[in-house]
């Protein structure tokens, strides 16, 4: 951090010049309001422009007509243009409304003027224990040798031992009121900071996403090559630290256990007293929907990058085949222009060695009309079948509507559930036909998804009652 790295980031990094621009508390304090208050990922154009119109007549009202005398469009287009990055304008494909989101370095602003608030309270002692389950995990479960590692779970099984024991007898450590305190605040600090590093974490996918396609853009490979590059770029943005550690936390936060286990805890820090002050306003209370629409957002923005992929080789395929129409459309050009002045020469083009075929019309075979087929049995006598026809009349009807009925009951109580959880509470009796309807269900709808990176093992009954076990890609219903 020398002189002139600091000069060259108050030239180009676009958080330093937010905190050195004129209108910083206006826009700070707007975004802050808008964005990050009730953590909203997005706004459109429309509603944007509509909430700075309302937020700057009130600045207004209090401290004059005159402080800030552009209107709430031409803030919008100042603060998203070229030159202050502040927000980020793009498009959805269902939408042709621009929609407006924080760029990281607005973010990292919002989050370090934050910091300077003055607290009443600052806890270490939790920090501090934080830091040694950090080192402690990062040396035990960085152990290859099996007998240090039976050895420290045997050292951990010891101490849980003892505390059991202590319990039985009495002794029962609880905290007090202020380390409640202390660990509550550094949960709800970690949090807050967890939903503000999506927006970075969705910007390095893009850069990652953007250097692959400058570099596919640029190529003068084949076809063929072409898509080699494409997949090894899947393959680059999954596999790089940004993207494992992505889908480690999607994975984890996917779990049917890890939800129900994370809406007991919340559940059970309503029933604390010393947290009654601080639960109304904290953001743990909607941790989880935040973090599902967080995340759900980086998954979405993806499949968005791997569609646009896909969009570019089209492009290029595309290109390919105009170019070999433009040749053949030169060639009947010249075709045309040669019948109808000859050359003069009686031979102007030779192919050697070709011999045509001759097929004679009588080296045919004659048509023989096919005989028909003639019964000798005079006599058909009746006879017995032994078959259980009743299964004609025993057929399965799959019913869409009680199916999609079925989903509705389980978003009504969460904002997204896995066919895994809608056939845990709704069993499947019919068969692999209503697997099938389930999935016609999740295709047919925009807002389900089908997760194909992730696998569950479905049961269902088959029509004669065995159970059967099926896996197959996760597929999630939202609202």
């Amino acid at each position: 951090m020398d002189f002139d790295y600091l000069r060259y980031l108050k030239q180009s990094n676009p958080a330093f010049q937010l905190l050195a621009a004129d209108n910083a508390p206006l826009i700070l304090s707007f975004f802050h309001l808008y964005f990050i208050k009730d953590n909203q990922r997005t706004l459109t154009y429309g509603e944007l422009t509509g909430s700075l119109e309302d937020y700057l007549h009130h600045i207004r009202e209090s401290h004059g007509e005159d402080l800030y005398p552009k209107s709430a469009s031409q803030y919008i287009d100042d603060w998203s243009g070229e030159r202050s990055l502040y927000l980020r304008k793009f498009y959805s494909t269902d939408n042709d409304e621009p929609l407006f989101d924080l760029t990281p370095a607005t973010e990292k602003v919002i989050e370090w003027i934050a910091d300077l608030e003055t607290r009443e309270f600052v806890g270490t002692e939790s920090r501090l224990l934080t830091v040694f389950q950090l080192l402690r995990d990062i040396v035990n479960r960085s152990e290859h040798n099996p007998e240090a590692r039976i050895s420290l779970l045997e050292q951990q099984k010891e101490t849980i031992d003892k505390e059991i024991q202590q319990i039985q007898m009495g002794e029962l450590n609880v905290l007090d009121p202020t380390q409640m305190r202390e660990r509550f605040f550094q949960a709800e600090d970690t949090a807050r900071k967890l939903l503000s590093d999506f927006r970075q974490v969705e910007h390095n996918f893009r850069n990652l996403d953007r250097r692959t396609r400058e570099r596919i853009t640029i190529s003068q490979a084949s076809k063929g090559e072409l898509l080699d590059e494409v997949f090894n770029h899947q393959d680059e943005i999954h596999d790089s630290d940004q993207g494992r550690s992505f889908r480690g936390f999607w994975e984890f936060l996917m779990s049917p256990g890890r939800q129900d286990e994370l809406d007991d805890l919340l559940s059970a820090l309503d029933s604390l007293s010393e947290l009654n002050d601080a639960l109304p306003e904290s953001i743990l209370r909607r941790i989880k929907f935040f973090l599902l629409e967080a995340g759900e957002k980086i998954y979405r923005t993806n499949n968005q990058l791997a569609e646009q992929l896909r969009r570019f080789l089209d492009d290029r395929a595309w290109l390919e085949n105009k170019r070999i129409m433009d040749i053949i459309g030169d060639i009947e050009r010249k075709a045309v222009n040669v019948a109808n002045k000859p050359p003069p020469q009686r031979e102007f083009v030779s192919v050697e060695h070709a011999h045509p075929s001759v097929e004679l019309l009588m080296s045919r075979r004659l048509f023989q009309p096919q005989v028909d087929i003639s019964l000798e049995i005079d006599n058909i006598l009746n006879g017995n079948a032994d078959l259980d026809l009743s299964v004609l009349y025993e057929q399965n009807y799959i019913d869409p509507a009680e199916m999609a009925d079925n989903i509705r009951r389980l978003l009504s109580q969460h904002k997204q559930v896995t066919l895994h959880q809608v056939l845990k509470r709704f069993p499947a009796t019919r068969g692999l036909a209503e697997i099938i309807a389930y999935i016609n269900l999740a295709t047919s709808v925009e807002s389900h998804l089908i997760d194909r990176t992730q696998m569950d093992n479905v049961k269902y009954k088959t029509e004669f009652g065995h159970l059967r076990e099926l896996e197959m890609p996760r597929i999630i219903f939202t609202r």
